[in-house]
């Protein structure tokens, strides 16, 4: 390919900081918080105008839908979200579980109010990370491009809540990008309006579906049999028919999945129908394809709701999510890197950070956690090797693929994102590098703030 050349420039240093956090998704927002309530002067950057990330900007409502009655919650941060999203009337109770569906568009003004009310978070949305600044192995800041330009801003400590690994693997770690064609399906989420919700319901109540019905093409899944006749908002047979009548082409027999809320307004929200293949959330050109591709899919799914499901004559689209929603790309070669056997058989570690339920969804493995099982997450999971002053957290952090398919799960982000951001301000207290902070520290700052590691 060509190239062109570049030519050398000053950038302005525009803010320094103790703690950055590049990312307020699901595990970012949590870690900024963390670590402005255990004293650390904290700048949040992100690429959108809304903190949230999954929640917000993709529109995943359902962070706790694996929650029943035996359920070991991490409590924490993680809690905090949905009981904040109940508090200011941004959440309604879950259709599959004993959790509430947080709104997507109403936790934009829950994230607002929990970064405002920390007077030591400094929020800089509307700037994109693209490049690290280095001293040898140690980062020492970030570059970033927004309507302002090209700016610079210097940080003791940065956490990379990206979901895509981008600072550390700008940094120079070591990063594994999982193939394109065994990467989970990326989602374009949407909601409707103008359904009738009696008639939608009592079709519901009429025909209930579980566990198992998602059986067949997309839908093979590996389960402990528990989970099998359990109830879950699961659509199929509308499509399974528009495609016996033409609507919708053979080859899309991957739409189906589930919706989230029906809301007495008509609204049905979080609906988690398309599921795109070979969708790579690291490849610009990718990312533009799949998501008009999504829209369309989306539309022949409201259409075939339309045409053959009970109450959903006079629906319309309300909304997409802001982005696509990517599930999988880069995964950090960590000091500890997360198994298959640590998430199904309950791991204990040393140096836990938090814990989370025994819940694995991904790559055709769908476990719930109704029987009290949890593992423990190490600190040793969000430290890339080779590289000083960085932590990563959220769906990035280092594991096997399905190891992925639990720790990518948003409450478990936040449950990470919580352990680096308490990390991150012990560090700079105590002026030790990352590697040198007692865990015992960063356990015990935890239950002040309400998490759990044990």
């Amino acid at each position: 390919m060509n190239t062109v050349q570049e030519p050398a420039r000053e950038i302005d240093v525009i803010h320094q900081t103790e703690v950055l956090v590049v990312g307020s998704g699901p595990g970012g927002l949590p870690a900024a918080l963390a670590a402005a309530r255990a004293g650390a002067e904290v700048t949040l950057v992100e690429r959108f105008g809304c903190f949230g990330g999954n929640l917000t900007v993709v529109g995943v409502e359902g962070m706790h839908w694996y929650r029943h009655e035996q359920t070991v919650e991490s409590n924490g941060i993680a809690r905090e979200f949905e009981e904040k999203a109940k508090e200011m009337g941004a959440a309604v109770p879950e259709s599959q579980s004993l959790s509430y569906e947080i709104d997507s568009e109403g936790f934009k003004i829950v994230a607002d109010t929990l970064v405002l009310n920390e007077l030591n978070i400094r929020p800089m949305l509307h700037r994109q990370f693209v490049a690290p600044i280095m001293d040898g192995n140690k980062i020492t800041g970030i570059i970033t491009e927004s309507k302002s330009g090209r700016e610079a801003i210097l940080a003791d400590r940065v956490i990379d809540a990206t979901g895509d690994a981008d600072v550390a693997e700008r940094a120079g770690a070591t990063t594994f990008l999982t193939p394109k064609e065994n990467m989970m399906a990326a989602s374009v989420m949407f909601h409707v309006a103008g359904v009738d919700k009696a008639k939608f319901m009592e079709d519901v109540k009429a025909n209930p579906l579980t566990y198992k019905d998602w059986g067949g093409g997309e839908w093979n899944i590996e389960t402990t049999g528990k989970e099998d006749d359990m109830f879950s908002p699961f659509i199929k047979k509308p499509f399974e028919q528009a495609i016996k009548d033409g609507l919708i082409p053979p080859n899309l027999n991957t739409i189906a999945g589930t919706w989230g809320a029906m809301h007495d307004t008509g609204e049905l929200t979080y609906m988690n129908l398309i599921h795109l293949d070979g969708c790579d959330g690291t490849d610009a050109n990718s990312l533009t394809e799949f998501e008009i591709e999504g829209r369309r899919q989306a539309m022949l799914a409201i259409e075939a709701l339309r045409r053959y499901n009970p109450g959903c004559d006079g629906i319309r689209l309300r909304n997409f999510g802001m982005s696509i929603g990517i599930r999988d790309t880069r995964k950090v070669d960590c000091e500890y890197n997360m198994t298959s056997h640590d998430v199904r058989e309950q791991a204990r570690f040393d140096d836990s950070i938090g814990i989370f339920p025994e819940f694995i969804d991904g790559y055709g493995i769908l476990i719930l956690p109704t029987t009290g099982r949890y593992f423990q997450i190490p600190y040793r999971n969000l430290q890339p090797k080779g590289i000083e002053n960085l932590l990563v957290s959220g769906r990035s952090t280092g594991g096997d693929r399905d190891s992925h398919a639990a720790t990518r799960n948003m409450a478990c982000c936040a449950v990470a994102g919580q352990g680096a951001g308490i990390a991150a301000a012990l560090s700079i207290k105590s002026g030790k590098p990352f590697s040198e902070v007692k865990v015992s520290d960063i356990q015990k700052e935890l239950e002040r703030q309400g998490g759990r590691h044990h």
